[in-house]
């Protein structure tokens, strides 16, 4: 798939493959997962997998498993293999950095959990707007999964939900997504535009995780004393908000003075 939309500070960043014509005949499975809630550099990326129940050993045959388990080659690998099937489909929507901080930073706040439900909410919605007859849906939880799935059960009325932890280690379905959201981040994560100059520009930032040394060093590095981080950051982590009280001027705007 063309990631490049998602190798840049776009805000959000739908994209989605081609619908089977299996899916919009027979009863759908639908699995939910994200990659990138806990790094604090990258976007996070929601993802959905759906193929028809009746295919779903087909799915399983194909051996795909929970992503903390495989490596990034075997990602690419299964990926492609999906990607190869008629009877799959899938979607995803990447969160910029700058999206997430500044969505959780507003005066009404907008918390993580609340971002992450709603944007499962509305791929599970994109998926029946292009007319993929899901009838069951498995969501890997984020937060309490009796809220998450009451939540999504509101929003899709006659669709059976099943919200668990570790899903896509329980579902095929929510594994496929899993990579699907995996791959889709690490690529645009590898790849990712900076819009600004920075110097000495150091893309070995580790795994992007706050407690990742790399991590810690290229946020140090990166700061710059009025501007704060690049877009690349999600700046309203504790690591970074810490970095910026230590090394950033301080700002006393004219309504909170």
């Amino acid at each position: 798939m063309d990631l490049s939309e998602l190798e840049r500070d776009k805000g959000r960043c739908p994209l989605s493959s081609p619908v089977p014509t299996v899916c919009h005949k027979e009863p759908c499975a639908q699995g939910v997962d994200e990659a990138g809630q806990g790094p604090v550099l990258g976007p996070m990326v929601y993802a959905i997998s759906y193929c028809p129940v009746s295919r779903l050993d087909d799915l399983k045959a194909l051996k795909v498993a929970d992503s903390k388990t495989l490596s990034e080659s075997e990602w690419d690998r299964l990926f492609a293999k999906m990607e190869d099937r008629d009877f799959m489909g899938w979607a995803l929507d990447g969160l910029s950095p700058n999206l997430i901080s500044t969505s959780m930073l507003e005066r009404v706040k907008y918390n993580l959990n609340s971002l992450s439900h709603d944007t499962a909410a509305g791929l599970v919605q994109h998926a029946m707007d292009q007319g993929v007859n899901v009838t069951q849906v498995f969501v890997d939880t984020v937060g309490m999964p009796e809220k998450y799935q009451e939540r999504l059960q509101q929003c899709s009325p006659g669709i059976e939900v099943t919200v668990k932890a570790n899903a896509d280690a329980l579902y095929p379905v929510v594994s496929a997504a899993s990579l699907c959201a995996n791959v889709a981040r690490d690529k645009a994560v590898k790849n990712w535009q900076f819009v600004e100059t920075l110097q000495d520009l150091d893309t070995n930032y580790g795994s992007g995780y706050p407690s990742h040394p790399k991590t810690k060093a290229w946020l140090q590095k990166h700061v710059e004393p009025v501007f704060g981080f690049p877009q690349f950051v999600c700046f309203s982590w504790c690591t970074a908000q810490s970095i910026l009280e230590k090394e950033a001027e301080g700002v006393t705007w004219e309504d909170s003075s």
